[in-house]
């Protein structure tokens, strides 16, 4: 219900995002791609959830596996055939169709699976289910809020970027430029290694979450500060991994050095950033959630801050400088709302 009722309002709102957030720089068609996906995304990541509750994962790891490859095998075919076009537009619409069938290859692997599996689990056994209602709404409904407020704050934080930039001197196309080499670029290559940390975190979540029904302090604080150690020498590895060999990965991936600089500078934060993914979901197991939201938010606050004042000055600088404060805020906040609750 939700997936469709944002894939209708973000059809409707294609005007707006099309001339004020993009620079009339691509068409409607590729807004109405994203907004059929929207559903299709949202099942999906239910039933993703359902199969972490269930210790079941591997069928949603199939599931991520099946659209990556989906992706990268469709997108590279549609981009061969758009690309000496030279049409940017084109091109956008390459990435996003490629997007989109690769979540129609996973939603309907997720379809299939999901109903096989209640099937043999729980045949039609669902006579208690509104019993639960209360309890998933408790959870729902102050996550959701939340959920909203950070997303409209993260879209004003992406549309605020360019805008700044600009004022620093900067024409419009330089101003993208610049916001895509970090973005697209750098980020994607110091981020690489977290897709592990994303990975177990997801598994963290049920688990932390049994211990803190039996009220298991003990094993609470083992495993926390195991897994917070283990994330910090994981994050110190690749970090000194980039900062020696920045200059030589962005030359083989991208034929360009100079993303090598952006590379070594972001190196510095992936302690931060990397211990922070597994704190988050340690805590979401602790049923402080809504918490983390509140992080969050308050992290995009500062974030915005920084570059609404900052960068018109500083220009790229000051942006890098809004991501170092926003991620260091972040992962403090997170790490003392877990010491309050590891000793409350």
């Amino acid at each position: 219900m939700f997936g469709t009722i944002s894939g209708i309002a973000f059809s409707l709102c294609s005007n707006f995002i099309i001339k004020v957030c993009l620079h009339n720089k691509i068409g409607k068609d590729i807004i109405y791609l994203i907004a059929v996906a929207l559903p299709m995304i949202a099942i999906s990541s239910c039933i993703s959830g359902y199969f972490t509750a269930v210790r079941r994962v591997y069928k949603s790891v199939i599931a991520n596996f099946l659209e990556y490859v989906a992706k990268i095998i469709i997108t590279i075919f549609l981009l061969k055939k758009y690309i000496p076009l030279g049409n940017i537009e084109g091109i956008c619409f390459a990435l996003i169709l490629g997007d989109v069938l690769s979540e129609v290859c996973s939603f309907t692997y997720n379809i299939f699976v999901f109903v096989f599996d209640l099937n043999m689990h729980f045949g039609n056994n669902f006579k208690n289910r509104n019993s639960y209602l209360y309890r998933i709404f408790r959870i729902l409904m102050p996550i959701s809020l939340t959920s909203y407020i950070r997303s409209g704050l993260s879209t004003f934080k992406q549309l605020l970027i360019p805008s700044s930039l600009e004022k620093n001197g900067l024409n419009c196309d330089k101003a993208l430029a610049d916001y895509g080499t970090i973005t697209g670029m750098a980020m994607p290559v110091v981020m690489f290694p977290a897709t592990f940390l994303y990975a177990i975190s997801g598994l963290l979540i049920p688990e932390f979450s049994r211990y803190y029904v039996k009220k298991d302090n003990t094993k609470i604080k083992k495993y926390s500060h195991k897994l917070i150690f283990g994330a910090f020498s994981f994050s110190l590895f690749f970090s000194i991994i980039f900062l020696l060999f920045g200059n030589k990965l962005a030359e083989l991936i991208y034929k360009d050095a100079t993303i090598g600089f952006y590379i070594k500078v972001f190196a510095l934060l992936l302690p931060f950033m990397y211990v922070d993914i597994v704190i988050d979901s340690i805590l979401k197991g602790l049923d402080a959630q809504v918490s983390v939201l509140y992080i969050n938010i308050l992290d995009l606050l500062v974030s915005i801050s920084f570059i609404f004042f900052f960068v018109p000055m500083f220009g790229i600088k000051g942006f890098i400088a809004s991501i170092f404060a926003s991620e260091i805020l972040n992962f403090a906040l997170s790490l003392k709302k877990l010491f309050e609750i590891e000793h409350s």
